[in-house]
Order: C-alpha cells, then structure tokens, then sequence
C-alpha cells in the first residue's frame, strides 16, 4: 500500500482467502476516502462478495490487514456496517423498530432507539412509514429503510452488496440520486459491490476491477467527472470509453 493512502478511511492491505484448496483472493490492496463511493466491479466468482465478509469482519484473512481510520478491525464484526443485496427487513416488526435494531443490538432500551431513529426519517424520505410494516413498502421505500438501517450501524462506512439490483430502471435512477444526495448530506463513505457497468460509472468516484480465479485487482478506473453527473452523461463519448476500458478488463 502506498504511503499516501496510509491515512485513508478504510483500507485493506494484501488480503489472501483460500477455502481448502481454493484460492478466492490473492493479494487484495485497496482503500476508502473519506466522502467517496468506489465501486468493486467484477464478474461471479471472483471473490467480491467474500472481501466484503472481510473488511466487515465476518470472515478472517489467512493474510493481510484491514485497518478503519488507522485502527486494525481485521476479523472484528460490527466495525463497519454492511448491506446485503435483499434488504432483510423483518415483516412482523415495525419499520421504525427494523431500522432501530442496530441501536437494540447495542444494548439501547426501544423507546431510546426510536426516539434517536425518528429524525432520520425524514432526511432519508421515510417520514410518515414508522408505524408501517415492511409490506406496505414500496421496494425503493425499502431499500432505503435498509439503508438508514446500515448508517445507523455505521461508524461513517457502508460496505453495499448489490442494493439496488431488484429494483426496476426508472426507480434505480431516482434512488442512485438520492443516495448521493444522503451519502454527502450525512458525510457517508461507501464502498460499493455491483455487476452493473453503467451503475458503477454513474456512481463512483473510483471503480476496482476484481476479477480471475483467485480474484485480484485487475484496474483502478478513475471517473473524473463530478458528481452529480450532468443528466446526459451516460450518453457522452466519455461514458462509453470508460465503459470499454472497463470491459476490456472483464
């Protein structure tokens, strides 16, 4: 890891997993700043889903290091918040009491939890969905109960497995640009799993092409337009150059 990213939010240095006799990941360096989404981009199979049960502590390397803001959290659950692809919201508790769980599993009484649960609702487009249960929610409703869920576990980082990936075209575009809005109103850091190229352009300040068998870090693709992205910028000649630097390296 290069000296100018010792200091960076999160960051893994030469991360190594085998299961027996099958090598998942090689020698995985990458890092997190502060206020970024990089994005972890890459085929099935190449071990994206198992870095993430790493940095947030599920699973121990058999080498490397993760390190949260230059503290060593390697195989320590709870440290970083993680997100998985369903949004696993509980149907026969309230949303407010779903999103509040973190605060519950860290030993606050309920009636504390929702009262410092309640004023986030409104900031992540929730507010009036409290007493509701999760099956009177739309999906892009629920994926953002899940969301404010992740921040409230979160020290700052959230480590997203695919999160928008049920959700139909037209309601991932309106949710892609509220997440940015959120991550830079809540002064959030998000390192970001998906399959979806045009997702991963649209989003990410840096995008890590993970790929092979074990899987290793192929490219660190740069996006050097900011962010918000002007509305026609998937159609630009700048969008599809990434994309096919992109996908000459899948």
């Amino acid at each position: 890891m290069s000296s100018e990213n010792s200091k960076s939010l999160l960051r893994a240095e030469h991360i190594s997993k085998a299961y027996g006799e099958k090598q998942v990941l090689k020698d995985i360096s990458i890092h997190l700043e502060q206020g970024e989404l990089v994005s972890l981009l890459g085929v099935s199979g190449s071990g994206k889903t198992t870095l993430f049960h790493i940095l947030s502590g599920l699973v121990t390397p058999d080498e490397g290091k993760v390190y949260l803001r230059d503290q060593d959290v390697t195989s320590t659950p709870g440290s970083i918040s993680y997100m998985l692809q369903k949004d696993l919201l509980l149907p026969h508790k309230k949303v407010i009491d779903n999103v509040a769980l973190p605060l519950l599993l860290k030993g606050m009484k309920k009636q504390e939890a929702r009262e410092k649960a309640n004023p986030l609702f409104a900031e992540f487009g929730l507010e009036g969905t409290q007493l509701q249960y999760p099956s009177q929610l739309s999906g892009g409703m629920r994926q953002r109960a899940a969301l404010l869920r992740t921040y409230l576990s979160s020290s700052g980082v959230a480590l997203l497995d695919e999160p928008f990936s049920a959700l139909d075209t037209l309601t991932k575009a309106s949710v892609h640009k509220w997440y940015l809005d959120i991550m830079q109103h809540i002064d959030l850091s998000t390192l970001f799993i998906t399959h979806d190229i045009d997702e991963a352009i649209l989003l990410s300040d840096r995008i890590y092409i993970l790929n092979g068998i074990p899987g290793t870090i192929k490219e660190e693709i740069v996006i050097r337009e900011k962010k918000p992205r002007a509305e026609d910028f998937s159609l630009s000649e700048e969008f599809l150059e990434y994309k096919r630097q992109i996908i000459s390296k899948l």
